[in-house]
Order: structure tokens, then sequence, then C-alpha cells
């Protein structure tokens, strides 16, 4: 899915769940069938419960690290746009969720990316923290590091009616709930048969079998 083109030229690598990212220019029986229906509902009332118990009305350190993988992408994008960068190509990666600390590997990745394209700009935004190492790693490659708190205060800085328009981007809608890498729509919340663990898995089941597993959005 392509958006109007923009001034600045971001191009998503695959993020850190093996999913397309968003080019940017700017997924039995009756009873079998009840029961994966009590399921659903009972995952659905834990989303609900868990999205009422986050204060959606300001930007905090917690509520970045809760958003969807899909929805913090489109926030990196949109805040590139925000903040009117110079015409430029760049590459960026995003991880989140369970990315509390970034090291160089996926660093290495990008990294790989940009001399492939070849793209002379890079940047990755976690929601986490960066290493010592990923740090020394970036300076030497001309990867610009984004963390989480450096998020929210690059956010911060912008005109106020534009980081009000991030926020109302980043918590519209179902964004707690994780976004299928393959099909691109919202998954919905499982239960293992044999061991009772709770996953997130694609709607389309058993046509798509992505499962996700986060400790972020836990599916209740």
């Amino acid at each position: 899915m392509q958006q109007p083109e923009r001034h600045l030229v971001v191009e998503f690598m695959h993020g850190a769940f093996g999913a397309l990212l968003l080019p940017f220019r700017w997924i039995a029986s009756v009873p079998a069938a009840l029961l994966r229906r009590a399921r659903r509902s009972a995952g659905e009332s834990a989303q609900l419960a868990l999205h009422a118990s986050i204060d959606t009305r300001r930007w905090s350190l917690g509520l970045l690290k809760r958003i969807e993988w899909r929805r913090f992408e489109e926030l990196a994008a949109a805040y590139f746009d925000a903040a009117g960068a110079a015409r430029a190509t760049m590459l960026v990666h995003c991880r989140t969720w369970n990315a509390e600390v970034v090291g160089i590997p996926p660093l290495r990745e990008l990294s790989a990316a940009m001399a492939a394209a070849p793209l002379a700009a890079g940047a990755f935004v976690t929601s986490g923290k960066f290493t010592r190492e990923a740090h020394e790693f970036a300076a030497k490659e001309r990867i610009e590091l984004i963390d989480g708190a450096g998020l929210l205060a690059k956010i911060a800085a912008l005109a106020p009616e534009r980081a009000a328009a991030l926020l109302e981007l980043a918590t519209e809608g179902a964004f707690l709930t994780p976004t299928c890498p393959a099909c691109s729509i919202k998954m919905v919340a499982r239960q293992s048969t044999g061991e009772g663990r709770k996953y997130w898995g694609c709607a389309k089941y058993p046509r798509c079998k992505h499962t996700f597993f986060s400790s972020a959005n836990a599916p209740g």
C-alpha cells in the first residue's frame, strides 16, 4: 500500500517480524467454532480492558511501547514527514514491543541493506534502547539511532498541532492488536489446545498460519 508522494523519500526495510514494511514517499465442527468464538471474545474483552488502562491523551514511554508493530512504523513515517526533513533518501528500520535493548546485529542488517540499495543514510527507530556497542557501530555506518525516549523528545519538539496529530494517528482504533505480517489484517487472540498458551494468530487461519507472541500486549 502506498501513500501519496511527499518530499521526503523514506523506504522501510523488513522489520523484526519478517514483514514487508510500508514504503513511504510517503493481514470444523460447530462446538469447535463456538469455542473459537468464545476465545476470540475473551481476547477482545481483555484488549478493551487493556486499552482502558492506557492513557491515550498524552504521549508517554509506556504508551509508545504498547503500540503494535505496524502502527509504530506508520508513526515513524508520519514523524519524518511532520519534521519536514530535507530532500533525501534513507532506509528506516523499526523495532518495537519486545525490543527492550537493541544491539549490533539488526544494525548490521540495516547497514547491509543501505549498501545494497545503495543509500547513504539510514535510521533505526525503536521504543526501547540501544547498547553502547550499537551507538558506536551506528556512528561509523551513518545510521541515526532513535530510541523510545528520543522519539518522544522529537515529537515534543514539533508544533503542538503536529504532535497531537501523531498521537491521534498512533492511538486510533485497534492500535494494541498486532497486524498479520503476511495478510496486513488484524490478528485475533488464540490459545493452544495442548499447553493453553495464549498467542496472536492470523484471522485467515488455516490459510495463513502466522502467529505472534508478545509480552507487551498479551491476548488475555
